[in-house]
């Protein structure tokens, strides 16, 4: 029962840890674009946005490893990671809801100054949230030292993270109509400002309080090889990670599944709004993923079991690069654009813990070769190629919604032959061109199986407790 509890706690974080991601990575520029600047001439305020966004993004990712480090070198009564799991997120959570706002008619009122705050507030939000993300999953390693019990964890954890992202895509079109109608008096279908800021309200408070309850519930495991550590400078930052190789080949596999993965979902409302015509059958997408996502992740421990990391890693991504066929032959028919659906997000969940459960395994593999533990430093990389992901994607459909005319209330009809054709371009041709490349990557380059992380970790305990006086 109470390791139960545990799992569960583990779960409620990372439901409202991803609900908060989707929302900003996913749906912040469909705000700016359907919502906040709709009239003729504000496309610049569009790009300006998109540009600061990717700037900030990509400059604070440098910061990611760093921020790894200070949470390695922290030493509370409360652990490493649960004060920055809590500080992280209440102080993200506040910054998201000034992120989907004019800032008090700012935007129009004064320009110049809502892009300086814009800048600042996204800049806040995206260093604290990385504190909050690098210690939610930095407790994984720390857990425990076996791979069984970790998958445990590790399934758990991606439940409520399948069900955090997925449910925002359920709820946030009928959730903005219903706040648009209570607040703004409108019409219920329509949607205004206020109502997407009643949204973000709730995921905001999914994001704290689900911190809350992980933090309440979760501590670390004390042990020989976890004792194996020391102050992490910025030198050893860097070295930790230069030096563990099977970390930067699964990290460049991974970059390249994220990157293809957060372009087609972030192009996917779009995608039903202006091509289907449809914008209210996009909560079927929220639906669909939602079951098949927890169906996909309670069948990992046996596929794991079965067929192994690197099996379950490429075999998804043939799924996914079967969901784009259909995709590619759908047209207006919504029932295949549905089944296209559910084959491109069936296997995200079991690549992503498949990834994940390589890259904690990965921290053993680099106390080997290193000497010393880095659990946050190595644990920050996911993270960091998921934010790299997502700051490329920001940029990427800003510009392809102003490029190809899906701004505003736009109908089907206005898009363009060549329109659709650059919008197939970067939705669909270049994700299953990076997809093929990532599965090649993987399947030649990562070597770090479950049995060769089981030989590292008696290998590292031979040692440490054969040299007490450098544990």
């Amino acid at each position: 029962m109470l390791e139960l509890k545990k799992y569960l706690s583990y779960a409620l974080g990372t439901f409202g840890h991803d609900a908060f991601y989707n929302t900003l990575s996913i749906y912040f520029m469909m705000f700016l674009t359907s919502q906040l600047f709709t009239n003729s001439g504000d496309e610049k305020m569009v790009g300006i946005v998109t540009m600061l966004v990717v700037v900030i993004r990509v400059g604070e990712i440098i910061f990611d490893p760093m921020i790894g480090g200070v949470v390695d070198n922290t030493n509370t009564r409360w652990g490493k990671f649960r004060p920055w799991i809590m500080i992280g997120s209440v102080v993200a959570s506040v910054g998201l809801v000034f992120l989907f706002s004019d800032y008090f008619g700012m935007a129009w009122s004064s320009p110049t100054v809502y892009l300086i705050l814009i800048a600042v507030t996204f800049l806040v939000v995206d260093v604290f949230y990385s504190f909050s993300d690098i210690a939610l999953w930095s407790l994984l390693p720390a857990v425990s030292l076996d791979s069984k019990t970790r998958t445990k964890f590790g399934t758990a954890s991606r439940i409520g993270s399948t069900l955090g992202a997925q449910i925002v895509i359920v709820i946030i079109t009928p959730a903005i109509m219903l706040f648009s109608h209570w607040i703004s008096k409108v019409p219920f279908g329509q949607q205004t400002r206020a109502g997407w800021t009643g949204y973000v309200l709730i995921v905001a408070v999914l994001c704290t309080g689900g911190a809350l309850i992980t933090s309440l519930n979760l501590k670390e495991e004390h042990n020989v090889i976890r004792s194996n550590v020391k102050h992490t400078t910025l030198s050893d930052i860097f070295r930790a990670i230069g030096r563990n190789k099977q970390l930067l080949w699964i990290a460049a596999s991974y970059f390249l599944f994220a990157f293809s993965y957060v372009v087609t979902n972030s192009l996917l409302m779009y995608y039903f709004r202006y091509r289907l015509g449809n914008a209210g059958a996009y909560t079927w997408v929220g639906v669909i993923t939602c079951v098949l996502g927890v169906v996909s992740v309670a069948l990992y421990p046996a596929l794991e079991d079965l067929i192994r990391r690197k099996a379950i890693y490429i075999g998804g991504i043939a799924f996914m690069l079967i969901g784009y066929i259909l995709f590619l032959f759908a047209g207006q028919n919504l029932l295949l654009v549905l089944l296209a659906v559910s084959f491109y997000f069936f296997p995200y969940p079991l690549i992503f813990l498949a990834t994940l459960m390589t890259i904690t395994d990965s921290v053993e593999y680099g106390q080997l070769v290193n000497g010393v533990r880095n659990e946050s430093v190595t644990l920050s990389i996911r993270p960091l190629i998921d934010k790299l992901a997502g700051a490329a994607s920001n940029g990427i459909v800003g510009i392809v919604a102003v490029m190809v005319g899906m701004t505003g209330n736009a109908k089907p009809s206005d898009i363009s032959a060549s329109g659709v054709s650059q919008f197939n371009m970067f939705m669909f041709y270049i994700p299953i061109v990076l997809l093929v490349i990532a599965a090649l990557i993987f399947w030649l380059k990562v070597t770090l199986t479950e049995e060769k992380h089981a030989e590292i970790v008696r290998e590292l305990k031979k040692r440490l407790k054969s040299q007490p006086a450098e544990s």
